[in-house]
């Protein structure tokens, strides 16, 4: 089977990154949300991000107009009849996520992939919720996606052997890096990734250092390009939230227990860079 048509779920700062880097290798894209104006916010990411690698004389105004036109907007769920795969970058949910799988099965063709973008969930408990779960594979990449080389692939219980294939070929057309990953709460990358987040929560709940003095540890003394507190307001305290609840629950450890702190600042709706304020403060 050849995946020449894809739809992308969630015209957000991930999925719009997804349907941009499908559509520059020479993929055709709907890019589907359930408003208009988001995927139309969406597509102007996207153009945006096009107009300033022709501004850096990486590709010409000729080929952003023709990666653009393999992108079409959708906000009907039924257009996955038509496609070869599908990519979901919707919310980090997974009750979302396991009713529009369902939907999903119902409508795409028996041929076509399902995959997910979730950063934390089970693939397996996702593929569950259909009947192909041989078809549902996991597909995490890292943000912002036109940037960040790495793809997480994560086979379910039931993946099939040439279903792992194509993604991993996929992924590489997609001048991505491709790595194999088991079905475990969180992954590789935030079961690394957000204790650390979360640790640094704890030293500035604790009153250790203040947040600038412990982003400036992290930047100067480990070589990270921004601090964990700077990269949590990036992300979104309610997404780091969320994978440390399931962390947690996956594997019954308080070592993965969120910062109160956390739990505080998402209460009050300081979601980071998002909302206009986080652990800093955003204009």
């Amino acid at each position: 089977m050849n995946v020449e048509k894809m739809m992308v779920i969630g015209a957000g700062q991930m999925g719009s990154g997804i349907a941009q880097v499908c559509a520059q290798a020479g993929y055709s894209v709907l890019l589907h949300d359930l408003k208009v104006e988001v995927v139309d916010k969406g597509l102007g990411v996207i153009r945006k991000n096009l107009t300033r690698q022709v501004a850096k004389e990486r590709m010409t105004e000729a080929e952003l107009e023709q990666i653009l036109a393999r992108i079409r907007p959708s906000t009907e769920l039924e257009n996955a009849r038509s496609v070869d795969l599908v990519i979901e970058a919707a919310i980090e949910n997974m009750e979302i996520k396991a009713s529009l799988f369902k939907e999903l099965d119902e409508l795409a063709p028996a041929h076509t992939i399902l995959a997910s973008n979730t950063s934390s969930l089970p693939i397996t408990e996702i593929a569950a919720a259909t009947k192909r779960p041989e078809k549902v594979i996991g597909m995490h990449f890292m943000n912002p996606v036109p940037v960040m080389k790495l793809v997480e692939i994560i086979r379910g219980l039931a993946t099939a052997d040439e279903v792992y294939n194509m993604i991993e070929d996929i992924t590489k057309k997609l001048n991505k890096v491709p790595v194999e990953v088991n079905d475990f709460p969180g992954f590789v990358a935030n079961r690394i990734l957000m204790p650390m987040i979360n640790e640094a929560i704890y030293t500035l709940y604790e009153g250790v250092a203040t947040k600038e003095a412990i982003d400036e540890v992290m930047k100067l003394g480990m070589n990270h390009p921004m601090g964990p507190l700077t990269l949590a307001d990036f992300i979104g305290l309610d997404t780091c939230l969320y994978i440390m609840e399931t962390l947690h629950e996956g594997f019954g450890d308080d070592k993965y227990r969120p910062c109160p702190l956390l739990r505080k600042y998402v209460k009050a709706g300081w979601l980071g860079k998002k909302s206009g304020r986080g652990f800093y403060e955003y204009a």
